[in-house]
């Protein structure tokens, strides 16, 4: 049986974050500084020192909840993942994990990422919001609906697990778009806190972005297979690597779908790296069966 490492995405950070390991280890507290340099800021003084609000920042939220993923892996001993995946921005600690990317490139590629999304939010208001226990192809087929009959944008953003998915779109779309859900059987469906609407059609001026900078940077051989959330299966070739995480931005997240096909393909275990247990708790929706921990 093979033993799967995850890593989370934004909404994980909290106030303090990454402190016992700045204050423990002197390897992390050297990632830290290097990172303060890479960023031209001092991102572990905020993720330390800072407020809740602080935190919310997209350009402090991604390398933040990064870092934090990426030293908890790193202080571990005798890691050997059979297979790795991450929500969304969790995919760059993934692949740091795995060593397709080293610690530098993937903080600069995730601090371009973070950027680039929240300039593309600023373009168009926008937003997204959790749908509760309603199948998800009502869901998809309201989404398609709304799209056809008014031209706003909405479409599914994340597939977190049986029963829970999260929309993304215009303000407008994502208002019809609740109203329709609830009339649905939807038991809840509500705009989340978040700052515009990723992975959608909205953030394509950031996925222009990103991917000028993902093509000049070096992609090595992983060491174990990676499951990515636009295709929800293993990859192992870098170049495919690289398209899918240019096309994640305006994709969707296929969480429940990777997770089904990990455990198909023999993963049993499941280690969250990072902060937060939200994928632990997603994964056991997804399947009781697993053994799941966390590593903070």
């Amino acid at each position: 049986m093979k033993h799967a490492f995850v890593f989370p995405g934004q909404g994980s950070q909290f106030p303090g974050m990454g402190k016992e390991h700045y204050d423990k280890s002197a390897f992390a507290k050297k990632l830290l500084e290097q990172a303060n340099d890479i960023l031209g800021f001092r991102i572990s003084d905020i993720m330390m020192s800072g407020t809740e609000e602080d935190l919310k920042q997209t350009k402090v939220t991604q390398p933040a909840v990064f870092l934090h993923s990426v030293i908890a892996y790193k202080r571990m001993e005798n890691a050997r993942p059979d297979m790795v995946a991450g929500h969304s921005l969790g995919e760059f600690s993934a692949l740091t994990a795995n060593g397709t990317l080293s610690f530098e490139d993937a903080l600069n590629l995730v601090s371009v990422r973070a950027t680039a999304m929240q300039k593309a939010c600023e373009l168009k208001p926008s937003t997204m919001a959790a749908v509760l226990s309603l199948d998800d192809q009502k869901v998809e087929s309201i989404c398609e609906q709304i799209q056809n009959e008014t031209g706003e944008i909405v479409v599914p953003a994340n597939y977190n697990c049986p029963g829970q998915l999260v929309i993304s779109g215009t303000i407008k779309g994502i208002e019809i778009a609740i109203e329709k859900l609830k009339a649905a059987g939807a038991k809840r469906a509500l705009v989340l806190p978040v700052g515009g609407a990723f992975h959608s059609p909205l953030m394509e001026p950031a996925k222009e972005e990103l991917k000028e900078v993902i093509e000049k940077t070096s992609f090595h051989q992983p060491t174990s297979h990676v499951y990515q959330n636009v295709v929800a299966r293993a990859v192992f070739d870098r170049e495919e690597i690289k398209q899918n995480l240019i096309d994640q931005l305006t994709n969707a997240v296929k969480w429940t779908q990777s997770v089904q096909v990990m455990i198909k393909d023999g993963a049993n275990r499941f280690t969250e790296v990072g902060p937060g247990r939200v994928l632990q708790g997603l994964i056991m929706k997804i399947d009781k069966s697993m053994e799941v921990d966390g590593v903070n």
